[in-house]
């Protein structure tokens, strides 16, 4: 008698624990069920915004920036006035280096000039208002990514850069060939980084200047609101800020092998080679690729690179004798074995 007792109280035990945990699953996956239930994200037709505030994200989307955004002046100076239209008139100017605030922006559809207004501040006393078109030709967004783009996107430099540039490295390449020096293409050393280096400078300064010939708003608007995150960017940009990543990476790679393979005064001279080929190779294909001549200039460029790398800089062979490197057959350059 007591033994039933006994078994009735463990199996009733049992149930109350089996009624327990039914009730905190049941708990648990209404839990699961509220926490999970979505009631759908409002649309922006959906958005009590008034016109005003539709007008200045309609304005944000083709123009790339709105109120309360921050420029630079880079001209001289920006004459400003007192009231958007044809009677205003000058009241304060801004110079270089001033930092502006977009204040409020305005359409004049009967401006001849230009029908956008903007109003800028520099500060509570200096304040005014100027065309777009005006202001955008004097100012760039303060940022330091957006000002080194302006700073290597200004054609005219382009073209200075790229006389200067072709007419140094010319003149210094032949004085390195003359005095056998080691560089890259020529008289290359056994590593590919060099070589890669070359090949990614060109390939990236011929897809910045395809991204503005063909994706110019995208560019833009990366101009506008830049990242050096790849995978924050559409495709086109991110392959593109991925490369900048990557000639760095492929730089310190580079130095690391020159500095490692050649003694310290022909690892200068190398380097410093090295960075007028990328220079110019930078130079010819961002200028080139704008008149479409920079596509089958660059296969080219890389069939040559490929090809002098692979016969004249590539080290097939290894001495018997030291282990030095050596391109063919014979005697070693570093104990003089013969090596057949």
């Amino acid at each position: 008698m007591t033994n039933s007792k006994k078994n009735r109280t463990k199996q009733n035990e049992v149930r109350r624990w089996q009624q327990v945990m039914k009730g905190l699953v049941l708990t648990v996956g209404l839990l699961l069920c509220v926490s999970c239930y979505n009631q759908g994200s409002q649309s922006p037709d959906a958005w009590d915004l008034t016109k005003e505030q539709m007008d200045s994200i309609s304005f944000s989307t083709t123009h790339h920036y709105s109120q309360n955004y921050n420029f630079l002046v880079k001209t001289d100076s920006l004459r400003l006035v007192d009231m958007p239209g044809p009677e205003s008139y000058d009241t304060v100017s801004v110079f270089r280096h001033d930092h502006l605030v977009v204040a409020d922006i305005q359409t004049i559809p009967t401006d001849t000039i230009d029908s956008v207004w903007v109003k800028v501040a520099r500060d509570q006393m200096t304040q005014g208002w100027i065309h777009e078109t005006e202001m955008l030709s004097g100012v760039e967004p303060d940022d330091a990514i957006s000002q080194f783009i302006d700073f290597f996107s200004n054609t005219h430099l382009l073209i200075f850069l790229a006389f200067c540039v072709v007419v140094v490295a010319a003149y210094g390449l032949r004085k390195l060939l003359r005095r056998n020096a080691r560089i890259v293409h020529f008289n290359d050393i056994d590593s590919f980084y060099p070589t890669l280096l070359c090949l990614l400078v060109a390939a990236s300064a011929t897809l910045y200047a395809s991204i503005q010939l063909f994706a110019a708003e995208s560019w833009r608007h990366f101009y506008y609101h830049p990242s050096l995150n790849p995978f924050a960017l559409p495709l086109h940009l991110g392959i593109f800020i991925a490369s900048v990543w990557g000639i760095l990476i492929i730089a310190l790679a580079a130095v690391d092998d020159v500095v490692r393979q050649l003694p310290p005064f022909e690892a200068v001279l190398y380097l410093f080679g090295l960075g007028g080929i990328c220079a110019v190779a930078y130079v010819i294909f961002s200028v080139s690729t704008l008149y479409y001549i920079g596509y089958p200039l660059l296969v080219l460029y890389i069939l040559f690179a490929l090809y002098r790398y692979l016969h004249y800089a590539r080290c097939r062979y290894v001495c018997g004798a030291c282990g030095a490197k050596m391109r063919t057959k014979g005697h070693c350059g570093q104990c003089g074995a013969l090596n057949g």
